[in-house]
């Protein structure tokens, strides 16, 4: 099957189901399998856009719950609409205080599809992706309650995996996860996080 294939297959669908991305599926496979949200749950996705994983997030925890989405870029409409969802244009790290995003009490569960801009060059690609991983891993306390969850996008490499491999004791339970409709190219993977120690 050409990389081609797969990026028709889960494209296609994706329109089909009316979801904003593809990714919509990676983090639907991963949360069947490691049942990370669940109906009533307050959530944080970090640089949500277009805005898929808010669609599926939004679907999961349902009215009684709430996903909010962070992103640099300007806000999508589309996800405006909807009842348990808000949408912020703000930087991650410029946020001081939670109640800046109308919540009270931190989040159950983090997630995180963010990537670096890219520039081609392999290293410094690498690089990039790795501070964006350990800055993200610098938010958990402040963003993440004790005992919730944390899915995070990340660019495969031997600091990234050594990296890892010391925020292993801040979580109870710490898997890998390369769900099937990541594009046979990419070098992306997902970290997730059960039971945050805080």
């Amino acid at each position: 099957m050409s990389n081609f294939k797969v990026k028709d297959h889960y494209f296609n669908k994706a329109k089909s189901e009316n979801y904003l991305a593809r990714s919509i599926y990676k983090l639907e496979e991963i949360d069947e399998k490691y049942k990370v949200l669940a109906p009533g749950m307050q959530v944080v996705d970090f640089g949500y856009h277009p805005g898929s994983w808010i669609q599926y997030t939004s679907r999961i925890i349902g009215d009684e719950g709430r996903v909010v989405g962070i992103d640099v870029r300007e806000v999508n409409k589309k996800l405006s609409g909807i009842k348990n969802v808000r949408v912020f244009q703000k930087d991650i790290f410029d946020i001081s205080d939670l109640s800046q995003l109308g919540v009270e009490g931190q989040f159950d569960v983090v997630l995180s599809d963010m990537a670096p801009n890219t520039t081609g060059i392999k290293s410094l690609d690498q690089d990039r992706s790795l501070n964006l991983v350990e800055s993200v891993f610098g938010l958990l306390p402040k963003f993440l309650r004790p005992g919730g969850d944390f899915v995070m996008k990340v660019f495969d490499s031997q600091h990234a995996r050594n990296f890892l491999k010391e925020q292993q004791k801040q979580f109870k339970e710490f898997h890998y996860s390369r769900p099937k409709s990541t594009r046979t190219i990419s070098k992306e993977f997902f970290v997730i996080g059960k039971n945050f120690k805080a």
